[in-house]
């Protein structure tokens, strides 16, 4: 553990709590979801309709993000995943999901993926010693992942993405927004997770400032809730640590959660005057580290961000400045940063 000044309460606290690093890869995809937030980036819609509008460019190496990620690990922060955009988009996705560190009993990292480019990188992801893959499977036909996604890739291409993940890892995962454009394919979304024993994580629409319109369409999790509870051998709700409440359900050895939004959530000092409190159902469960190399502690407020690119061959420093950062978050102190503006991503 490097030697630092930094108060890390704060941030062990948050982990403990089952807090989360977040590392996006690329803000990139090759589908384009309409309700993706991409992790506070530019969405990927919106990049391809507005050409002014783009995500912010690619400052990390491979090297510089295997440094960062192995220094906030040593700092306290156990669950890593690797988002996107699509990760496996990134020409860095070989070279850094390849030179992650042996998992061990507490650092977990997962991938998480459309799923439509894991039968293409096989050959080399099967030595990426990931712990779990989490595919989103958001539809159940060539048409509503077309009226989704916008992609003719057809969901063979998911289909055969997962099939290629259970081949290389023993734990896939699926998760499923409910929307009102899938909620006719659900049910058979759930019957394809039983048939494989995939456990599915089915997520209550989350509105931020991209996609808020679609959150008074959204169906609530009520129906998917009833099947599950017909199904289930044993139900619990899980209200303790970080973001929103759970509704888990155990199906013959397997778990499957519902992400609902009235369990409520959890919120530290900073919420008590965010200006978009009102707007926040998830609560504070996520350090996420972008392409660029900011660092924010909450989806809905970039204005929070920190630039971190600079010191990442200073683990001290880089641990105090995160550690500061999350310990002013908790506690309500955390000042505004200028907003960078958005350009074209490096190649």
């Amino acid at each position: 553990m490097h030697n630092v000044s930094a108060d890390l309460t704060a941030l062990r606290s948050f982990a403990a709590l089952r807090g989360q690093l977040r590392v996006s890869l690329t803000p990139r995809c090759n589908i384009f979801c309409d309700f993706c937030h991409n992790e506070a980036d530019v969405p990927p819609i919106l990049a391809r309709s507005d050409r002014t509008l783009q995500p912010r460019r690619r400052e990390l190496t491979a090297e510089s993000y295997l440094s960062l990620v192995s220094t906030l690990i040593d700092a306290g922060l156990e669950r890593v995943y690797w988002t996107g955009g699509e990760p496996l988009t990134s020409p860095l996705a070989r070279p850094v999901l390849t030179g992650l560190p042996t998992p061990t009993p507490t650092v977990s990292h997962t991938l998480i993926t459309n799923g439509t480019r894991v039968r293409a990188n096989a050959s080399w992801l099967r030595q990426a010693p990931l712990d779990k893959v989490k595919v989103s499977l958001h539809y159940f036909s060539d048409e509503t992942l077309f009226e989704i996604a916008k992609t003719r890739l057809g969901i063979a291409s998911v289909l055969d993405g997962i099939d290629a993940a259970r081949d290389m890892f023993e734990r896939v995962e699926l998760n499923c927004l409910l929307l009102e454009r899938n909620a006719h394919e659900v049910p058979r979304i759930l019957d394809y997770a039983l048939e494989r024993r995939l456990p599915v994580q089915f997520i209550e629409l989350v509105d931020t400032e991209h996609n808020q319109n679609m959150a008074d369409t959204a169906p609530p999790s009520t129906s998917v809730i009833a099947r599950l509870r017909a199904l289930a051998d044993d139900e619990r709700v899980e209200i303790a640590g970080v973001g929103q409440g759970r509704r888990v359900f155990r199906i013959d050895g397997l778990e499957f959660d519902v992400i609902e939004r009235g369990l409520g959530r959890y919120h530290v000092g900073q919420c008590g005057t965010c200006p978009v409190r009102r707007k926040c159902v998830e609560g504070v469960w996520a350090l996420r580290l972008d392409h660029a190399g900011g660092v924010q502690p909450c989806l809905l407020r970039d204005d929070l961000r920190i630039d971190i690119k600079d010191i990442v061959g200073d683990p001290e420093q880089l641990v105090s400045v995160v550690a500061n950062h999350m310990s002013a978050f908790t506690e309500g102190t955390a000042l505004p940063q200028q907003r960078p503006a958005h350009t074209e991503e490096n190649a």
